[in-house]
């Protein structure tokens, strides 16, 4: 029987039963009239009394909540509690102040039962305003159990804890040019989530960058990170990510840590410049790939594999000091602070095993290339080139210094007389 002959043998059936046909046309009528009956609407927040009536008049089906220009205190948090919301200001003319001293946040995105059911809010998203608060305020921006949250075009700076704070947001949170800066804590936090999207924000002066714990399928590319005072991204217990095209710079801790039962994360084509401590630092991650980055200025180490990590490929990277050729260079050899310090590091490995070190140039180096400490087994060092070595020792050290390590692989590699 033919679709056609289907439709032609259900008319029938229903000329024959046009009592059934009629309740089942008021059910539907029905049906749309409760679809109806709150749609999507736009609210104008200046023509309410607050900002927090103007988002409580906000009805199920959502709205898109304009902010007008102004400063706003605010001495407790402006709640969003509703799906398919938007906010959107205009620019950094709307400008919400966080005058709270109790820790608690400016904005707050959840259910308002969610601390008792857990209840999950979909589609929330912010844009074109800017948050700010003081010392003993909570986070910018406090998100918990928002799926599909997108926050972008946000100013957030000098909050007491993080920028933006991202907890049990599962699914496909999007974070995308955002300015987060001078934040006690992180400038993003994120806990808990996957095929999460970072893209294109500018962190300064935070405390650290970025956090990601607890979450996998993190892509991170064309950031910038710049004078953090610890670290510029810290991920933990994350796997299957991608972290390439970002500027980190200027730290005082360490640019990249892989901590805490990651693997599967590939590490490509970031700027990683001018670090008192070190560039990637693998504490606890397998499986990773670091490649095509470039290492300059780096102090302690280009990249280090901690003794928890292992299953490495290091390849097609740059590390190098300020050298611009004709034996000049941008940065003095000793300055008077640290960050006036002329200093390129490489590769470091800590009782580490299985690791590919090939294609990467190393030059400047303050001391050796590769290195190792503690018994190391399984490392091939292939096809690198290696030049003006040793320049913060007195003494010509090799070029690669495996002590003890076992079943290893070194040669093909380029390097001056007596390294």
């Amino acid at each position: 029987m033919t679709l056609q002959d289907h439709i032609v043998v259900n008319w029938v059936i229903a000329m024959k039963t046009k009592h059934k046909i009629l309740s089942l046309s008021i059910i539907v009528l029905a049906h749309l009239t409760l679809i109806a009956a709150e749609p999507a609407t736009v609210i104008d927040a200046a023509k309410y009394k607050s900002l927090q009536a103007a988002l409580d008049a906000v009805p199920k089906g959502g709205a898109l909540v304009k902010l007008p220009p102004g400063k706003f205190e605010l001495t407790e948090p402006l709640h969003v509690h509703t799906e398919d919301t938007r906010l959107e200001g205009a620019g950094t003319a709307t400008h919400l102040i966080n005058k709270n001293e109790k820790g608690e946040p400016a904005l707050l995105l959840r259910a308002k039962d969610y601390a008792k059911s857990k209840k999950m809010l979909w589609r929330i998203q912010l844009g074109n305003f800017r948050i700010s608060g003081n010392p003993k305020s909570g986070d910018g921006l406090l998100a918990e159990g928002i799926n599909e949250i997108f926050v972008q075009g946000v100013s957030i700076d000098h909050n007491g804890g993080h920028g933006i704070n991202l907890v049990n947001c599962y699914e496909d949170p999007r974070v995308a040019d955002n300015l987060l800066t001078y934040n006690a804590k992180a400038g993003l936090n994120i806990q808990g989530g996957h095929d999460i999207v970072v893209n294109a924000n500018q962190f300064e002066e935070n405390n650290d960058g970025l956090r990601c714990l607890d979450g996998f399928n993190l892509t991170m590319n064309g950031n910038i990170f710049d004078d953090h005072l610890r670290h510029g991204v810290v991920i933990e217990n994350t796997y299957g990510s991608v972290l390439s095209g970002n500027m980190i710079e200027e730290c005082n801790g360490t640019a990249i840590i892989l901590d805490r039962d990651c693997y599967g994360i590939t590490i490509s084509a970031n700027v990683i410049a001018h670090e008192l401590g070190g560039g990637v630092d693998l504490r606890d991650a397998w499986g990773c790939a670091v490649s095509a980055n470039t290492f300059t200025i780096v102090h302690q180490f280009g990249v280090r594999v901690g003794k928890d990590s292992g299953r490495i490929a290091i390849t097609g990277n740059a590390f190098c000091n300020s050298h611009i050729g004709n034996g000049v260079r941008r940065v003095e050899g000793k300055g008077k602070t640290l960050w006036h310090n002329d200093e390129g590091t490489g590769v470091v490995l800590n009782e580490t095993k299985d690791v590919v070190i090939t294609g990467n140039t190393f030059t400047g180096m303050s001391r050796e290339g590769v290195k190792s400490t503690g018994k190391c087994a399984r490392i091939i060092v292939l096809g690198n080139i290696f030049n003006d070595l040793s320049r913060r020792s007195d003494k010509k050290l090799p070029a690669v210094d495996l002590p003890g390590a076992l079943n290893t692989i070194v040669k093909d590699n380029l390097k001056p007389p007596g390294h």
